[in-house]
């Protein structure tokens, strides 16, 4: 059977008017029609399949955005060798049905250059991930509320139009802050989250794993084995004891742990209360980052609780 192909734009305005005519064609008279927006830096996987496939099922028109935003980088190396795959990332957003791919070049993001004005992430993107990549989630919200903005149905629609967008919850911080954001600036917009997709052994799908060796993403799985353990705690609630948890990756010489803690699904405010020596109860979302090798990985689960989507 013969794909169709999305159709791939590079220029807000092309945008802007892919979208209305695809609205247009939608129109129905017995329901609403809306637009979905998947936010990607390509290099696409299985795990930005799934995202689509949700959105794809969801909405009449369904936009998926390509950019590598230089601002979320705070190592130029790490900019430089991400992978652009503009050819194969189509292929793949063809099978899952996208209708439109937005691959804009930095000038149409950034037309001036830099931002003068920037969206500040405050206290909560100065911590974990923005505690080890100062200013990322600054960078990160700048080009969100840009793409927000770009896949916005245009006033011009003849019809009131719904809006999506969708995120991977294994970035759970960036959902948080990418939530908290819509909210404070009043955008129009509903922000769907769509669970974590794992290899069968258990490592959370990631465009990044592709520069792991066989032996370190053999190394990698000790993150899920650890995630688990304190999974089965919550469960049981038992004191979910994260200190003897963190010692598993003193004993994996191929992997440096970072971060490993317990915070609140909503504001990603530690619960220490909770994560020591007392019965676990309520609702926790537990992080993990470290680094393998070269790689920075980071990984999430909730805890007593099944997030929206899941």
């Amino acid at each position: 059977m013969n794909q169709k192909q999305p159709l791939v734009v590079n220029t807000a305005a092309e945008l802007a008017a892919a979208i209305e005519v695809r609205v247009i064609a939608a129109i129905t008279a017995d329901r609403q029609v809306s637009v979905g927006l998947v936010p990607t830096m390509g290099a696409l996987h299985s795990g930005h399949e799934s995202l689509v496939a949700t959105a794809r099922e969801q909405n009449d028109v369904l936009v998926v955005s390509i950019f590598v935003n230089e601002l979320q980088f705070n190592d130029a190396a790490d900019y430089a060798r991400y992978p652009r795959t503009l050819d194969a990332d189509v292929e793949i957003l063809a099978r899952a049905g996208a209708d439109i791919v937005f691959a804009p070049s930095a000038t149409e993001v950034y037309p001036d250059g830099r931002p003068l004005v920037k969206i500040d992430s405050g206290a909560l993107g100065s911590k974990f991930e923005g505690a080890s990549r100062p200013g990322h989630f600054d960078g990160m919200l700048a080009v969100v509320v840009k793409l927000l903005n770009f896949a916005m149905p245009p006033a011009s629609c003849p019809v009131a139009v719904k809006y999506r967008a969708y995120f991977g919850q294994k970035d759970a911080q960036q959902l948080v802050l990418i939530n908290r954001m819509v909210k404070d600036l009043n955008i129009p917009v509903d922000v769907c989250s769509v669970p974590i997709i794992r290899t069968e052994q258990g490592l959370a799908l990631s465009s990044r794993n592709q520069f792991l060796t066989p032996e370190q993403a053999e190394a990698a799985l000790v993150i899920y084995r650890a995630m688990n353990i304190i999974r089965v705690r919550a469960e049981k609630h038992e004191p979910l004891f994260l200190e003897d948890v963190a010692e598993i990756f003193a004993r994996e010489p191929l992997v440096e742990l970072d971060y490993l803690e317990v915070v609140d699904p909503n504001t990603l405010a530690e619960l220490a209360f909770n994560c020591r020596e007392t019965p676990f109860t309520g609702q926790g979302l537990l992080l993990v980052a470290a680094k393998v090798g070269e790689v920075r990985l980071i990984d999430n689960m909730p805890l007593g609780y099944h997030p929206a989507g899941a």
